[in-house]
């Protein structure tokens, strides 16, 4: 993967990882399943009368829409609503990436490499030190629940990548289309309609929320996911994935600065790992091209300039056997 490829992924993890404290802004005031159907009803709405759809397999954006949109965020909102902490979401939401992995190796025969397989190891011996040591600020059912975020998550990453839009951020819109109707109805059959209507009654946490709504649509959706979808149709899902990791990097320490959420030593540590693996294994090796006296014999073709002796001739050559 190049260089700025390999920034914009970079920068796409940060957006995603401050998109945490937007959520968390917004969960005071909204609950989990409508907070889900308004971010991607924003979108879907004005994509439907305003941009075509985009030319891909309709399962391959129906595996992005349910994965990505559906699962990925009914879990993590519902996990970060009943107690996950959203540092700790953030990590835990990054499962992502060797779940995309193994769905790509084991449906699609994407090839991983040795350099890959290293760098996702120590990434994800990092993610462990660092749950390991927030461990004990969720219980285990949040956490589950995150964790079937990842690999909803994981889902959409092979989809869109299988997709290979030509148009990646309409493939994005187009996305959003799939999960508001269903997370309407999760909605009014699980929160209930009271709840819904008081949600909307405006209070000191309406503006934060409104405005962490706003992000999310704007620099979480539109420009990440639109960036996200873009390098997953040019590079293979097991290359791109695991900058995912970078997430929680900068969601641990955004939560420890504006919420107050503590990262001790071992959490720093298993950061550092974090951001080693995911560089090691997205760093290409380059072979330098052999030097002139390296190439064997029956490389090197001989020059057609006749010498003194062998003067040139109008005649053909006599055709061998």
């Amino acid at each position: 993967m190049p260089i700025s490829h390999r920034l914009l992924a970079a920068s796409v993890a940060v957006m995603w990882g401050l998109n945490f404290i937007a959520i968390h802004a917004s969960l005071e005031q909204f609950p989990p399943f409508l907070l889900a159907a308004l971010r991607f009803a924003v979108i879907a709405i004005p994509t439907i009368l305003l941009v075509p759809r985009p030319k891909v397999p309709v399962r391959w954006l129906l595996g992005y829409g349910i994965g990505f949109g559906t699962l990925q965020f009914l879990f993590l909102y519902w996990g970060m609503a009943v107690g996950m902490p959203t540092g700790l979401a953030s990590l835990v939401l990054q499962s992502s990436a060797p779940f995309t992995v193994l769905l790509g190796a084991v449906f699609f025969r994407e090839r991983v490499s040795a350099r890959q397989l290293v760098g996702l190891s120590v990434a994800t011996l990092g993610l462990a030190v660092v749950g390991w040591s927030q461990a004990q600020a969720a219980a285990f059912g949040p956490f589950l629940l995150v964790l079937a975020g990842g690999f909803g998550w994981a889902i959409g990453n092979v989809s869109s990548a299988r997709a290979k839009a030509p148009n990646p951020l309409h493939l994005t819109l187009w996305m959003s289309v799939v999960p508001p109707v269903p997370m309407f109805l999760l909605s009014l059959v699980i929160e209930g309609p009271d709840a819904i209507a008081r949600s909307f009654v405006p209070g000191p946490q309406m503006l934060p929320a409104l405005l962490g709504l706003a992000y999310t649509v704007l620099i979480g959706t539109l420009a990440g996911s639109g960036v996200w979808t873009w390098l997953m149709a040019r590079h293979p899902a097991g290359v791109v994935a695991p900058f995912s990791m970078l997430v929680p990097v900068v969601g641990l320490s955004a939560s420890a600065v504006l919420l107050g959420e503590q990262i001790g030593a071992t959490t720093a540590a298993g950061a550092g790992l974090v951001i080693a693996g995911v560089l090691w294994g997205a760093r290409r090796r380059v072979t330098a091209p052999p030097a002139p006296d390296q190439f064997t014999p029956e490389e090197v073709i001989p020059s057609p300039t006749p010498t003194p002796a062998q003067p040139r001739s109008t005649a053909a050559a006599p055709r061998t056997r």
